[in-house]
């Protein structure tokens, strides 16, 4: 397979699905991959990179057990354990990144699901920063009702955040305590309520290469237009802490196939960018047209304003679309 004229041909129209041989990604030249898949997203995606930043707004004591997580109340970690941050600190936060350039802000809160009292909490907060911030903002607070999408949409959120973690077959290693079903519902009600949804996983959790790319053929078959990839960044205290990190020609290679699988995509380079040199400018030669990035993050290795210096170099948009509004 030429990966060159498959990208030419994804441009014409044609796409991958599970009906299709996938393995010759695996073993494709990794520079011709790449080349290909940075065609595809100066078509789809063109320069602009759509950069975002999240806050932890609830803090550790997750009943949930992915092994990935040091939030987990199942694992022995020295994760910071707070309550449901307040209204100005969350507020000051987002009018400080939109200061700096950011297109989007999403609250990120641990557990299986927001209990009501942190919930109203949640839209009382969305509501003060839709009146103070011009940020698109998202969500990411597990496993919701449709009654609740629809009152997080009201409160001016437009997208949520479920990653559906792995592959169907490797997600149960991953996690017990709820299911991959459960994500891929909790995906489609958030779509039928209107959400835009931002969902990938993480590589590197010892899942195979078909892992990898049954992943992202999932995605796809979801309309998925943000997926974040993350590498994982073994935390002690964790069950993966053993678990040797990727390689760079891993990462890129993953990022890569899930761009010819998902070609209009935004794929968002996630946590893990210290694996990569430079904080990951090869990643945005390889597929990739979007990060999750700034200050407050712990796994990224990179930081808001060395982003969009390196972007700018790369000769990429980094502005967002309300500074020209």
């Amino acid at each position: 397979m030429d990966v060159k004229i498959l990208a030419k041909e994804i441009i014409e129209g044609k796409r991958l699905s599970r009906r299709d041989d996938l393995r010759f990604f695996l073993n494709c030249d990794l520079t011709a991959l790449c080349a290909g898949a940075d065609l595809l997203r100066q078509h789809f995606c063109g320069e602009k990179v759509d950069l975002c930043t999240i806050i932890n707004g609830k803090s550790g004591r997750c009943s949930e057990d992915c092994k990935y997580c040091a939030q987990s109340a199942h694992h022995h970690t020295e994760c910071e354990v707070y309550g449901f941050l307040d209204t100005e600190s969350i507020v000051q936060a987002a009018l400080a990144n939109e200061k700096e350039g950011v297109a989007r802000f999403s609250i990120v809160t641990s557990g299986r699901t927001l209990n009501q009292q942190d919930f109203e909490k949640a839209l009382n907060v969305y509501r003060a920063l839709k009146k103070a911030c011009k940020l698109s903002l998202c969500a990411s607070h597990g496993f919701l009702t449709a009654e609740q999408f629809r009152r997080l949409r009201e409160s001016g959120v437009q997208r949520y955040h479920a990653n559906i973690e792995t592959s169907r077959r490797y997600f149960p290693f991953i996690c017990s305590t709820h299911t991959y079903d459960q994500k891929i519902e909790t995906i489609r009600l958030a779509q039928k309520e209107g959400f835009s949804v931002c969902s990938g996983g993480i590589i590197g959790m010892g899942e195979t290469w078909e892992d990898r790319l049954d992943m992202a053929v999932s995605l796809a078959e979801l309309g998925i237009l943000s997926i974040p990839i993350n590498a994982l960044t073994p935390i002690s205290g964790t069950p993966l802490e053993h678990l040797n990190p990727l390689t760079e020609e891993d990462i890129l290679r993953t990022i890569a196939l899930f761009r010819y699988i998902n070609p209009t995509a935004h794929i968002r380079l996630a946590a893990g960018r210290k694996l990569m040199k430079h904080s990951g400018s090869a990643a945005f030669q390889s597929g990739a047209s979007a990060a999750i990035t700034g200050n407050m993050l712990t796994t990224t290795g990179a930081t808001l304003s060395g982003d969009k210096r390196m972007l700018t170099e790369l000769g990429r948009d980094v502005l967002p679309d309300y500074y020209n509004a």
